[in-house]
């Protein structure tokens, strides 16, 4: 089963130094029937304009990933952590217990990155943070597996059955991607355009899929992340 979900009718906000996409309910944009995809509780397509960004506030329990597609991304926690991504880097921050964290657009240029909230396989772990600074080229043409659970063998290990792999596929290029008996998958077509099983999808469009094979023709050069995970029934 397929599902398209184009980015024009995603929730939105405009906050002035920040612009967001709501794959999901959040914030002002309340749906009932689109509260989460399994596992997967949140995705924000945000904008965040140079100097600007979001100050200290709490977490708990939520695993937390963080993906630059453009601009600085810097990251400080009341842990102690301090750092910088850019583009095609992960952020990933377990708040388990309780922490407090800032979000921050440091550079000169324009943010986007998608914040990725994903339920936890328990409460109350202590609470982790890591980044990963992946080179861009691992992705071209092929999946690149950033994020599994723990059993997985992925960089990045999470509180949960979550695996997250990122593509550029040049235009004219195609590429599967098996989506299993018991499984969902959520695909994010972050820029470019491509025909997934005959469906176009365009830039900031989203797609749900469960326990279907997908294949992947790029129209413009794509770049596509997909969040695989456990079929919820």
């Amino acid at each position: 089963m397929l599902k398209k979900i184009e980015s024009r009718n995603m929730g939105s906000s405009n906050l002035g130094w920040l612009r967001s996409k709501f794959h999901f309910s959040f914030a002002e944009y309340y749906n009932p029937d689109n509260m989460n995809f399994g596992v997967l509780r949140v995705i924000n397509d945000d904008l965040v304009e140079a100097g600007t960004g979001f100050d200290t506030h709490p977490h708990r329990n939520m695993e937390i990933i963080s993906y630059v597609v453009n601009g600085e991304l810097t990251h400080g926690d009341s842990m102690g952590n301090k750092n910088t991504i850019t583009r095609g880097h992960v952020q990933y921050m377990s708040a388990g217990t309780g922490v407090y964290h800032s979000e921050h657009n440091l550079g000169k240029e324009e943010l986007r990155f998608l914040q990725i909230w994903i339920l936890p396989d328990k409460k109350n772990y202590k609470p982790n943070y890591g980044d990963y600074k992946f080179n861009w080229n691992d992705r071209q043409n092929t999946w690149l597996h950033m994020v599994s659970s723990k059993d997985g063998n992925a960089p990045i290990k999470i509180n949960q059955d979550m695996n997250i792999y990122s593509l550029e596929l040049e235009k004219g290029k195609e590429i599967s991607f098996p989506v299993k008996e018991g499984r969902q998958a959520y695909l994010v077509q972050i820029e470019g355009s491509s025909i997934i099983n005959h469906i176009l999808l365009a830039d900031r469009d989203g797609m749900e899929i469960i326990e279907e094979d997908i294949s992947i023709r790029s129209e413009q050069t794509s770049h596509i992340l997909i969040l695989e995970m456990k079929k919820q029934d």
